[in-house]
């Protein structure tokens, strides 16, 4: 494929990303991480604290997108039926029928916020939408529009009362991404823009359809036997059992590794993945995919510190 497609598509994601900025200031590693997200069209997990604009960038890519979006606010109280939908009953021509109602589940972006806040029953009610991109109620199965999306975010403070994600479902996301607070600069900006009457607002940037040949052409960035060795060495390492690691990352990190560097690759304007796509996205590959040790935990350790170590180690 030639090298102009590549360098047209890095021009694409810069208008992209600098649409996106008129309304986030700063965060430009979490927003270009979100977006790799769902070029590898797969799900997407938010992490920070309180107040860090989580929900308002996952809601500003979706309009330069110009994608569908729905927000679930997930609270202890939230059933299965709430996201996915329900059947009514509705009368048609004078007889009373059962008539599907589609939950929040039905959009190209959906918005899980605060997701460790709604019950067991309630998260796994998710999973079918994230793996096989449809839901089945009773004998019916619809399919979800494509491209389809989960974004969730949670908070790593205020745990009480919330329901840690199994790590099936953790499994799921490609990407866990922590989102740190702006720098004075960047808060100054913030103050400034959202202190006025002028609200900033987002056009769109790339259409449904363009998204598509985008993610197909996600995949065809090609990537070097080295490179693939590197990151499947990288995703093996954490199966190692020592001091820090009590359990690893599955084959699902190694494809998962590989796609987002691919990505990565893509929205850089280049034609091949480098040692670096690898490197720079095996955080948020695998943060979320490796249990530590107790002993590791209670010293303060940290999952991005054991990747780390392991990135170092693999020749």
């Amino acid at each position: 494929m030639s090298n102009e497609i590549y360098k047209s598509s890095e021009s694409v994601f810069r208008e992209l990303l600098d649409e996106i900025a008129k309304v986030i200031v700063g965060q430009q590693e979490a927003v270009e991480q979100m977006l790799i997200g769902i070029l590898c069209n797969s799900h997407v997990l938010v992490e920070s604290n309180p107040g860090l604009a989580k929900t308002l960038t996952i809601s500003t890519i979706s309009e330069a997108l110009d994608l569908k979006f729905k927000r679930i606010q997930c609270t202890p109280d939230l059933m299965p039926s709430d996201i996915t939908g329900t059947y009514i009953i509705e009368e048609v021509n004078g007889k009373k029928e059962y008539v599907f109602e589609p939950g929040p589940i039905f959009a190209n972006i959906v918005l899980a916020d605060e997701i460790n806040r709604a019950s067991p029953k309630t998260q796994s009610a998710m999973l079918e939408a994230m793996q096989e991109k449809q839901v089945t109620l009773g004998n019916t199965t619809y399919p979800l529009d494509k491209p389809f999306f989960i974004l969730a975010t949670q908070n790593p403070i205020e745990m009480e009362g919330t329901y840690p994600l199994p790590e099936a479902q953790l499994d799921r996301f490609l990407l866990k991404i922590l989102m740190d607070y702006p720098t004075f600069d960047d808060e100054n900006e913030i103050v400034y823009r959202y202190t006025r009457n002028v609200v900033p607002t987002v056009d769109k940037v790339i259409s449904k359809n363009e998204l598509l040949q985008l993610q197909k052409l996600t995949r065809d960035v090609p990537i070097a036997d080295d490179i693939k060795t590197r990151a499947i060495k990288i995703v093996t390492g954490t199966r190692i059992k020592g001091e820090h690691i009590e359990y690893g990352a599955s084959p699902r990190a190694s494809i998962g590794l590989i796609l987002a560097a691919k990505a990565r690759a893509l929205m850089n304007g280049r034609n091949y993945v480098s040692k670096e796509d690898i490197d720079v996205m095996a955080y948020p590959v695998l943060r979320h995919r490796i249990i530590l040790t107790f002993e590791s935990e209670r010293k303060g350790m940290t999952s991005d510190q054991v990747i780390s170590d392991i990135l170092k180690n693999v020749k």
